[in-house]
């Protein structure tokens, strides 16, 4: 269905609807065995038995994670939910077996004041994490904080074998839960970088996307994926039906794409990463064409973690490839050539050219980036002890309750008792 078509009230919803109504449904058995509740971060999102990832080395095999494949796009994810405390070390057991390479989060640690994922990869590089459930240690690298998103390169090592390998960690840090990115513009330049570091190559294990639950916001980034691949790989782009794609990937988990927002951010962004697709006459290629500057929505506001004193630089648009001339017109008369459009903060743009930031501007730059990020690592943390310090209270009243229950009952069926005979003596006498 044409994006047209449906552009006015009610029609997003209604397509939102005729799709979980054709939505397959499976057993998920495994996810409701009482060993696993506590492994699951939501009660009503579970992994379908036949396409749940399981653990090899570990005597419980259940973790929350479907492995969602695209064979036409030769594309594999595994969507799993934001780890839980006492899931982190399955997390990244996963992780090893699976021969990921990439992780891409697309959520918060704390939104709207609830913990949507737990703390599971390092805040420093001084401050190495040990899983020794699983026997893993993992190391923070090196950190880039871009506008919207940072990348961050992780020492992932298994304690047993000596073993280590590089996982690169996407961080999509401002899109809301059960909302939408900014605009289809920012969201294709972060899936540009995704794409640009090969970690999505079928010479690597599957990627693992994951936000809160793992069907909503992830269900929209490799859906968006897997369209603009396949509209790459046929002759004609226009007979990807999108409404069919998502629904083979409801296939393998539940739930994905959460509300007709997300349904409809889809059909934009692959509307739009659709301009940037030529064919070429000989070999079939998708590739990127310059994201017009009209079509890039201003700087979007820090995440909420940060402080409100905080002023970090908003991105410039530059040029990072020349174009390359084509003889097919892209449709607004700009020739296509490989990713050009890329969010930068190490350049100014000035007079239509390049400019390097100048070396105390580089260094100011750089101690405001350090102090951005330390504070934004105490105020996590911060919400994160506050947030254990809520379940541990909560916890402690439920032990309470649970001690006091039975004499509570007790007490009270002997009032029932004791107010039984006293009316059996009124009314025999």
């Amino acid at each position: 269905m044409d994006q047209d078509d449906i552009d006015s009230s009610g029609k997003w919803q209604n397509l939102y609807n005729e799709i979980r109504t054709r939505a397959s449904e499976y057993s998920y058995r495994m996810a409701k065995l009482p060993e696993n509740r506590n492994r699951n971060r939501y009660r009503d999102v579970s992994p379908f038995d036949h396409s749940r990832v399981k653990l090899e080395n570990s005597e419980n095999d259940y973790i929350n994670a479907s492995l969602v494949t695209v064979k036409e796009a030769q594309r594999s994810y595994i969507l799993s939910q934001g780890p839980l405390k006492n899931t982190c070390g399955h997390f990244w057991l996963m992780i090893w077996e699976q021969h990921s390479k990439a992780v891409i989060m697309l959520n918060r640690i704390i939104e709207k004041g609830s913990e949507k994922c737990a703390q599971y990869w390092p805040m420093a590089e001084d401050q190495p994490m040990l899983f020794t459930d699983t026997g893993f240690v993992v190391k923070l690298v090196k950190e880039e904080d871009m506008s919207y998103y940072t990348i961050r390169l992780l020492e992932l090592r298994h304690t047993e074998t000596g073993e280590t390998r590089e996982i690169h960690h996407f961080h999509y840090t401002t899109w809301p839960d059960f909302g939408v990115p900014e605009s289809p513009a920012s969201f294709l330049n972060f899936l540009v970088t995704v794409r640009e570091s090969g970690s999505l190559g079928i010479e690597h294990g599957p990627a693992v996307v994951h936000c809160s639950a793992g069907i909503g916001r992830s269900g929209t980034f490799s859906l968006v994926d897997s369209c603009l691949i396949l509209m790459g790989r046929r002759n004609d782009p226009s007979s990807v039906d999108i409404q069919k794609v998502l629904l083979d990937m409801r296939e393998f988990r539940m739930g994905l794409i959460q509300t007709p927002d997300q349904l409809r951010f889809s059909y934009r962004a692959v509307r739009e990463g659709a301009k940037c697709i030529i064919r070429d006459s000989s070999v079939k290629q998708s590739i990127w064409r310059e994201l017009s500057r009209e079509d890039v929505a201003p700087p979007v506001p820090p995440p909420r973690h940060f402080s409100n004193t905080q002023a970090p630089h908003p991105p410039t648009l530059v040029s990072s490839t020349p174009l390359q001339p084509t003889d097919q017109p892209n449709g607004q008369g700009r020739s296509c050539g490989e990713p050009v459009v890329l969010f930068r903060e190490d350049r100014t743009v000035g007079d239509g050219k390049d400019t390097h930031r100048s070396e105390k501007d580089l260094v100011e730059m750089n101690s405001l980036r350090k102090r951005h990020r330390e504070e934004r690592i105490a105020s996590t943390a911060q919400k994160v002890s506050q947030m254990k310090q809520r379940l541990t209270d909560t916890e402690r009243q439920r032990e309470s309750w649970q001690y006091w229950k039975p004499v509570l009952l007790n007490v009270a069926a002997g009032a029932a008792v004791a107010a039984g005979l006293v009316l059996i003596w009124w009314f025999s006498q």
